[in-house]
């Protein structure tokens, strides 16, 4: 008696379609992939970092704003993007004075987290602590000078002005 046997190959092939059934992508919850983010973020990420120079750091912080930030926040950082309008986000001015993200702690944590109402978590594997690390650098040098070198540039009490007065 011959038994009838299936090549291994179609065999495979049969259970492969057997076992697709009728199966809908759901993508991740927004609020889940910040709660993911938010518990593996730490400040110690960025404590290793080093930089050849302060150049490379903007290089790099100018490569990746402009992929991944510009978008939304525009070539200046004020925000009002026509894209953002049409997506129906608010988008904050990274430029506004008393802004309260305007530290590198406090960047490093929002870029990589986000936030459920728009801002993309990028710590999920879309940039790396050395990518954070750059643009939150140049937002900071870059696109708000006066945030970064206030303290630095102020003459001492009773120093003369840099502007001669």
């Amino acid at each position: 008696m011959r038994r009838a046997c299936l090549p291994p190959l179609a065999l495979a092939a049969a259970l492969a379609v057997a076992a697709c059934g009728h199966h809908e992508f759901e993508p991740p919850d927004r609020d889940a992939k910040v709660r993911e983010a938010a518990a593996s973020f730490t400040p110690a990420l960025f404590d290793t970092l080093a930089w050849d120079s302060a150049g490379e750091r903007q290089a790099l912080g100018n490569q990746v704003y402009v992929e991944h930030c510009r978008t939304c926040h525009g070539s200046l950082g004020q925000g009002g993007t026509d894209y953002a309008a049409a997506q129906g986000l608010e988008v904050p001015s990274l430029t506004q004075p008393g802004w309260s993200l305007a530290d590198p702690d406090s960047l490093h944590r929002v870029i990589f987290v986000g936030h459920a109402v728009g801002m993309p978590v990028f710590g999920d594997h879309d940039l790396t602590p050395r990518e954070i690390d750059a643009v939150a650098g140049y937002i900071l040098d870059v696109l708000r000078p006066e945030v970064l070198g206030a303290d630095a540039a102020a003459p001492a009490p009773g120093a003369p002005s840099p502007r001669g007065g």
